[in-house]
């Protein structure tokens, strides 16, 4: 594609949630015009956008792609695929792979997939300690030397305060943040479900609340000593929320994000032992929804990301404790928010440019990309008349563990380009 006009369109923007009327001109990648009845050159392609919505393409901070080790649930091809059949150009992934991401070795090798196989641009995040064993500091000078910018051991916490601490002095003094997955394993249990009425009447132990807050607090007090960033992962409790907001009015360097099912389920999903809503941590109640989704808007959770772990169905049709936590995300995560959210008038396209495009490329230093004359087109067009069916067939992911599989929702993401590339057109 050399150039594009997209005619009719509104614009979404981070700032507020007006949509602004114009026609898009793209030439060689590059947003060249916005304005009112734009005339075609020559060659253009032509794209009448009347009713739909034109935004920034969405980011996402916190996926699992299974490779290496496990591509039978996804590989960076096909997750990035997903990715972009929901609107994502970019993704950050974690390093709880097979083997585990903690050497500039296993960097470059992430790398050097996702430039074969991705149509998309790829970070990765590093692991805090070796293999994710909690015993010694992983490779972390080689992995920043690379360009990570994230340290996690997501998946688990860091058990070792001693550790955790000399690697916050250390890394603290580079352009990088950690990255926490809060869970303190000697209350977790089994790690099946959210410890209340859901598992008393279902008969399994489960996780309290106060095992992700007890952790949660740890490690932001740790890092509040030592000076490091810090970016608390898929927070799932009212209290979790309450104590980054605490901790951000204290001055601690802390930033948080927020799942769309944690917004939108709760432990009464579950049903009958249904293994699509099983996840880590777990969905807590009614009340945290209400909660979190009022921390979203209130601007407690800074970003949104989808934590998107695919499982095999036969991993996921084992009993409900053995079967794997996770589902997959990166697929339903802007149509679900639209759907639920924004159609329903909680929150405008402003908040979901700002946690799910802008700031997230912000919180890896990256720039922000905005409709904007002289911007890299960057960009997907929603059509909030259409909608959209998660058979497996649609999907592109591997894996289809979502509770969404087979249902119908609002909204429909009919382009997605990035620079001189047509990634997806519907």
């Amino acid at each position: 594609m050399s150039t594009l006009l997209i005619q009719n369109t509104r614009i979404a923007c981070e700032e507020n949630d007006d949509l602004t009327p114009a026609d898009v001109l793209v030439e060689n990648g590059t947003i060249s015009k916005i304005g009112q009845n734009i005339s075609a050159p020559d060659g253009a392609k032509i794209i009448d956008a009347a009713n739909k919505i034109l935004m920034p393409a969405m980011f996402d901070t916190h996926i699992h792609m299974r490779e290496p080790g496990q591509e039978a649930k996804e590989t960076i091809k096909s997750g990035t695929e997903a990715a972009i059949n929901g609107g994502v150009t970019g993704v950050v992934l974690m390093p709880n792979t097979a083997p585990a991401i903690d050497s500039a070795a296993m960097v470059r090798t992430i790398y050097d997939i996702a430039k074969r196989d991705a149509r998309i641009p790829v970070y990765t995040s590093g692991c805090i300690t070796k293999g994710r064993e909690g015993k010694e500091l992983a490779g972390i000078d080689g992995m920043l030397s690379l360009g990570v910018k994230m340290l996690t051991d997501d998946g688990d916490a860091v058990p070792d305060l001693l550790l955790l601490k000399h690697a916050m002095e250390y890394a603290s003094e580079f352009d990088c943040f950690f990255a926490s997955h809060c869970e303190v394993l000697e209350l977790s249990g089994p790690r099946a479900l959210n410890e209340g009425v859901v598992s008393h009447r279902l008969g399994i132990q489960g996780t309290p609340a106060c095992s992700e807050e007890i952790c949660m607090d740890r490690d932001i007090r740790l890092a509040h000593a030592t000076g490091a960033r810090l970016h608390i992962q898929h927070v799932s409790s009212k209290i979790g929320m309450e104590t980054i907001r605490w901790w951000k009015e204290m001055g601690a360097k802390v930033t948080a994000e927020v799942s769309p099912h944690h917004l939108l389920f709760n432990e009464e999903d579950i049903g009958d032992y249904d293994t699509h809503y099983k996840m880590n941590p777990p969905l807590r109640t009614a009340e945290d929804n209400k909660a979190l989704l009022e921390g979203l808007k209130e601007g407690v959770f800074d970003i949104i990301a989808t934590d998107h772990a695919p499982h095999t169905p036969f991993e996921k049709s084992q009993d409900f404790v053995n079967a794997p936590n996770g589902i997959t995300g990166l697929e339903t995560a802007l149509i679900s928010l639209y759907h639920y959210y924004v159609k329903t008038g909680e929150f405008g396209w402003g908040l979901v440019v700002n946690r799910y495009s802008a700031q997230p490329r912000r919180m890896m230093g990256l720039e922000a990309v905005p409709i904007s004359e002289g911007g890299k087109a960057d960009f997907l067009l929603f059509n909030p008349d259409g909608q959209t069916t998660f058979t497996a067939d649609y999907m592109q992911s591997q894996s289809q563990n979502t509770p969404f599989l087979d249902k119908t929702l609002d909204g429909s993401i009919d382009l997605v380009v990035l620079g001189d590339d047509v990634l997806l057109e519907r």
